[in-house]
């Protein structure tokens, strides 16, 4: 049984070897009890649904995860599981992402056992512990990202709309009523402003940053 001070933690990581790390240094502390280990996407929802845990310790990269979409429904079903984020991947686009998804930490695997026990203990207070650093850097690369989309005509946006969703050109220009000349100017438009060279890149812009200004 749970006792008041319990902080429950469920730890996601597809890295047995990330995973044994983890577990021996939350296992040395009484307060903290690790409820479950998970290494597919897939399986998080059930536990946070069985165990109802204070921290979901995630990592962003696994089978079957979409990191921003769990937190969304984590946050929306249970507001009282508080997601840290734990990755190798120090990106702004990640960072800027999960921050607005509702996590409440962004931690680095380089970080000392001291710092990850500290932050699991913070975050069950209910602390965000994004520093200045973290909160400028997430704050820069959504400016970007947004002068960039706004640079986008509404065209240029549904043309990267259709293109995400596996639509060549040809069905690009039927489903838009165009010629495929002007598609394909479109397309060069789109790489340009997205600085990007090919209709793959293009996509990965999309899936990567295009989170908040999909339809």
């Amino acid at each position: 049984m749970k006792t008041p001070d319990e902080i429950t933690v469920l730890v996601a990581d597809d890295h047995p070897l990330a995973l044994e790390g983890v577990r021996s240094i939350l296992e040395k502390v009484a307060e903290i009890r690790i409820v479950g280990e998970v290494q597919d996407g897939n399986e998080i929802k059930p536990m946070i649904v069985k165990f109802q845990p204070r921290v979901l310790l995630l990592d962003l990269k696994m089978p079957n995860l979409d990191p921003v979409e769990m937190e969304k429904w984590v946050r929306e079903n249970y507001p009282e599981t508080l997601t840290l984020v734990l990755t190798a991947h120090d990106k702004d686009a990640y960072l800027a992402n999960m921050m607005e998804a509702g996590a409440v930490g962004y931690l680095d695997k380089k970080l000392q056992a001291s710092q990850l026990l500290s932050s699991i203990r913070r975050a069950a207070r209910g602390e965000f512990l994004y520093d200045k650093e973290q909160i400028e850097r997430a704050k820069r690369w959504r400016e970007k990202v947004t002068a960039i989309w706004e640079s986008l005509s509404k065209r240029e946006r549904d043309v990267l709309q259709l293109l995400t969703e596996g639509k060549d050109n040809n069905r690009i220009a039927e489903s838009l009523t165009i010629l495929i000349n002007t598609v394909e100017k479109h397309l060069k438009n789109i790489y340009e402003k997205l600085r990007v060279t090919s209709r793959t890149e293009a996509v990965h812009w999309w899936v990567e940053k295009g989170t908040d200004f999909r339809t």
